[in-house]
Formats: structure tokens, sequence, C-alpha cells
């Protein structure tokens, strides 16, 4: 918006442009890809996470490099991953956990690959890890582990991309601030990390290491993970939400933990989603 006023009572536009395809928010950054493949960031940029190759905020969106290949961007809390149309994996920012998945600790203010493979699908940054599928369905996950966040059934934190299990069905991830969720191709849901509030939705507080299947529902198609809260939709329709809810972000009407999915409503008409640290936000049908 080329301005500091730090809240807008209703959605204002961003400039009047009319290519923009695809959008990710996260913590105090955003990130947008247009119809030309073009990559464009704004926010704060302490650690060099817009990749504009310096430090300096940006209050209205700035292109990153030149290329028009870009097709996938994550913005986390400090750090970005994003892919290009030939499956290279790039991230930048902040990296004192090896979340850049780079292998080492050193910060990076413009876009590095990870590694040489061309088979990364999809990606997602959260607060100081990052998650990852690859094409062949395999699941990969670096950075801070200490609560189990990375889902590599330990706590000692990774600093290249490392393989979660050995399943190769995986179709979908979120990772937030030390939990993540993700999806398989049979429906199920899985969730690990840290789990004070219930945000795993196992029906307790423990946290976990390594994916858990979230109860024996088959039918879950899409799931985004916050803070302390996930959201998901099912095959049918309908939206879920469970872990903390001091600012009535499970869509409630209350304030009221869930360590389990609890159903909003009885809508069936819930399309995408999206959970952030204290609000979530769903688009229906129609």
């Amino acid at each position: 918006l080329n301005d500091t006023v730090y809240a807008s009572p209703s959605p204002t536009q961003v400039g009047a442009l009319t290519t923009w395809s695809k959008v990710s928010a996260g913590s105090q950054i955003t990130a947008a890809i247009k119809t030309d493949g073009t990559l464009w960031l704004w926010g704060r940029n302490n650690y060099g996470q817009l990749g504009t190759n310096d430090q300096a905020n940006k209050s209205s969106p700035v292109q990153i490099g030149v290329g028009t290949t870009w097709s996938l961007v994550s913005a986390g809390r400090y750090v970005t991953a994003a892919i290009k149309t030939d499956g290279t994996l790039w991230t930048w920012g902040k990296n004192g956990y090896g979340q850049l998945g780079t292998n080492d600790s050193i910060y990076r203010s413009s876009p590095t690959q990870v590694g040489a493979l061309t088979t990364w699908l999809l990606a997602s940054a959260g607060y100081y890890a990052i998650a990852a599928v690859k094409t062949d369905g395999t699941l990969w996950a670096w950075g801070t582990n200490y609560f189990g966040a990375v889902g590599t059934n330990d706590v000692a934190n990774k600093s290249s991309p490392t393989q979660v299990g050995a399943a190769t069905t995986w179709s979908q991830v979120s990772i937030g601030s030390q939990a993540a969720a993700a999806t398989r191709t049979d429906g199920t849901l899985w969730t690990w990390g840290y789990n004070p509030y219930g945000g795993l939705g196992t029906n307790d507080r423990a946290n976990r290491s390594s994916p858990t299947q979230v109860g024996v529902a088959t039918n879950w198609s899409l799931v985004s993970t916050g803070t302390y809260s996930t959201i998901a939709v099912k095959t049918d329709g309908t939206l879920w939400l469970w872990g903390y809810n001091n600012n009535g972000q499970l869509g409630q009407n209350d304030r009221v933990y869930r360590s389990s999915p609890t159903q909003v409503g009885s809508a069936t008409t819930w399309s995408r989603v999206s959970m952030g640290r204290y609000a979530a936000a769903a688009i229906t049908t129609n």
C-alpha cells in the first residue's frame, strides 16, 4: 500500500493490477506471483526475508530478480520458500537453525537454490522451519526441531532437507510455528510438533516428533496450520478447526480450546482455508 498504517478496517486493494495469480501472507511479510511468472514481496525485511538482496523494509510490492518462472511461494515469519516451474526449490531469509536448507547457518537476502534437485512440488515456510513435498510423494522438512516439528522422530535441528518417514503418498503439507500438518492421497490427515493447546488434533496436549494420524477419517482435502491452531476442509466441503482459541479463531462463537477436529457450522461449500497466528480465513464456493 506504500504506507505504514498498521491496520485497515476493510480489504484494501494493492495497486490497480489485475495480473496477480498467487499470494502468501506470512508474519509481517507478503509474497505474490503474477500471471507472467514474476515474484514480488513486501513488508518487514530485517533478515533479508524479502529476497531483495538488502535488509530494507518495503511498503509496496518489489520484484525479486528478473525471473519469470516462479510457480509457488510461501512466506513464513523470517524465511520465504519458492519453487520454479523447473521443479527447483529456493529459500532466503533468517537461517540460525538451518531453516533455509542450505546445510549451513548463513542468512540469505536473495533466493538461494536448495540443492540441485528438480523434483520439488510443494513447499511451506513456517516460523523456524520449512516442509516440502516432492513429485514422488515423499515428505521432507528442515529447520528448528525442538518440539519435533521437523517430524524426524527426534528433536535435533536439521540444516538440509530430511525425509520424513518413508511414505510416498503425501499430497499437501503446512508448517506453522513449531508444528506441521499434512494430508496423504488416501485422504488421511497427519500432524506433529508442539501441542500445548491441542493444535495437533490428537485429543491430547502431548507433543509428537513424527507424523501422527488424526482420527480415522479418510476424506480430508485441505489443511493449514498456524501458531497453535489448525484449520481443515473435508471432501464433503465441511470446515473443521481445533487448537488455541483465546481470540475465537476456531469459529465456535466461544474461546474454548479444542484438542480434536470440531466442525464449524453445517455448510458444505468450503473450498479454501488459511490459518494464521490468532485468526483464520476461509472461502466458500458460492
